[in-house]
């Protein structure tokens, strides 16, 4: 073990899976650091390596398992926390695992430092090491600080809504992370005030059931009523929508979403199949016809509507016919991008029991073409857009192959262009000038004077 913990303390983060877990990352560093831990990069041996993990499929596993040993060979003699959905679900296997020092449940991140020092105090039996509260108990979102300069960042995760009301057939994140929960409108409100002003002209709302947000709060509010309050802060260029399911685009929030100059016009709203079939089957809250008029009304109020979605190649029982459908339905929809995952079975979910099971070569060959045809739809869409004058925000990263500088649009395409190192973190303005492969390429139009 590391040394006491009132000596001077390094920690690492290894973040896997989606960006909630990024802003719980986020978070727990925050914690950390105002107990006096000093975070270095996850590559450098540290005295305290914290894994985040995904439980999503099965390959997320591999990963969460690939990533612990990673950390165990970079710091030796590091306490190895692993905490996130895979700790949550199957805190068992991940102490199983002889690099494992401390294992912590989604519902008791926020107690992270004092685990710390119960273990640096010398705790050494099992249960001392595993910490995971019955995640369904939960009833709120733990308020924690927000880190106001989040990894270097140039835009800021702000976590509004954990948790899921849905039990779809093949989800097991609602086992996770617990049922719907939302953070308060105005402690909402206090942090991405704090985000602005120390620099971040965009935030992307976060959230497992997003567009579930305000309904379990009293009083009562809506995800529309939230994003009137963030349009009048000061100083925010953007807010930016993470993953929100068609049924949630009500006529209030439609309104909200299509008018305010502060929403990005980019929207990921999940399709997982364009069988009607299957999505009952999946128990999905609508069908591709609810699908198809949310994206009329999206796309009428912006034509260049950057648009994703999520996909599941080979779900149980899924025919010929099913899958022909959902590359039809595919090909008739705007999107800009997608995400193609390949159907893997997740115990406690109801798809498991599913008799139905398609081969695996099958499964492949479905997820190939699906994620050609997602390229296929990117490259059309980009090349859309040439010739098109775009606000960018500018990000921390360059292109790797020019050196150039990177900004992210409104419509959530990365433009590749030629400025000064001083632009970034601002706003930009960029003419569309060409797409090679997955670069899009842009020339700097105008710089933000602010």
């Amino acid at each position: 073990m590391p040394a006491e913990l009132d000596a001077p303390r390094t920690v690492s983060f290894a973040t896997l899976g989606c960006r909630l877990n990024q802003v719980d990352t986020q978070q727990m560093q925050t914690l950390l650091e105002a107990r006096g831990y000093r975070t270095v990069c996850c590559d450098q041996p540290a005295d305290v390596v914290i894994v985040n993990t995904c439980t999503v499929t099965a390959r997320a596993e591999l990963s969460d398992r690939q990533a612990i040993r990673r950390a165990a060979r970079v710091s030796p003699t590091a306490t190895l926390v692993v905490t996130g959905c895979w700790a949550q679900t199957s805190p068992g296997a991940v102490a199983g695992m002889g690099e494992v020092d401390l294992v912590v449940g989604n519902a008791d991140k926020h107690r992270l430092p004092e685990l710390l020092e119960g273990i640096g105090a010398g705790g050494e039996n099992a249960a001392d090491r595993v910490h995971v509260s019955d995640i369904g108990e939960v009833r709120a979102i733990e308020v924690t600080p927000a880190a106001t300069r989040p990894a270097g960042r140039s835009r800021a995760f702000l976590k509004v809504q954990d948790g899921c009301q849905h039990r779809c057939a093949f989800c097991v994140v609602p086992l996770a992370r617990g049922g719907s929960r939302s953070l308060d409108p105005a402690a909402v409100l206090e942090q991405a005030r704090g985000l602005v002003e120390a620099g971040h002209p965009e935030l992307v709302l976060t959230g497992v059931d997003l567009g579930h947000y305000g309904a379990d709060l009293t009083p009562r509010t809506s995800l529309a009523a939230l994003m009137r309050s963030l349009a009048e802060i000061r100083g925010l260029r953007w807010v930016r929508l993470s993953s929100l399911l068609p049924a949630y685009f009500t006529p209030e929030l439609i309104e909200v979403v299509t008018t305010s100059p502060v929403v990005a016009p980019h929207f990921h709203i999940p399709l997982q199949s364009g069988s009607d079939r299957v999505l009952k089957a999946m128990r999905r809250p609508y069908n591709t016809r609810m699908y198809r008029a949310i994206v009329e009304r999206l796309t009428a109020a912006h034509p260049r509507l950057g648009l994703g979605a999520d996909l599941i190649a080979g779900f149980p029982g899924e025919s010929e016919s099913d899958f022909a459908e959902t590359v039809a339905f595919v090909r008739a929809m705007p999107f800009s991008y997608l995400h193609v995952f390949p159907y893997s079975a997740r115990a406690g979910t109801e798809a498991a029991s599913f008799t139905e099971r398609l081969h695996a070569r099958t499964i492949t060959t479905r997820s190939r073409a699906l994620r050609d045809l997602g390229r296929e739809k990117s490259d059309a869409f980009r090349h859309g857009l040439l010739g098109e004058v775009e606000d960018v925000l500018v990000l921390e990263t360059v292109d790797r192959a020019t050196g150039g500088l990177v900004g992210l649009s409104g419509n959530f395409v990365e433009l590749v262009f030629a400025g000064p190192a001083e632009l970034v973190g601002t706003l930009a303005t960029i003419r569309v000038t060409g797409v090679e492969g997955d670069r899009t390429l842009g020339e700097l139009v105008a710089a933000d004077d602010r």
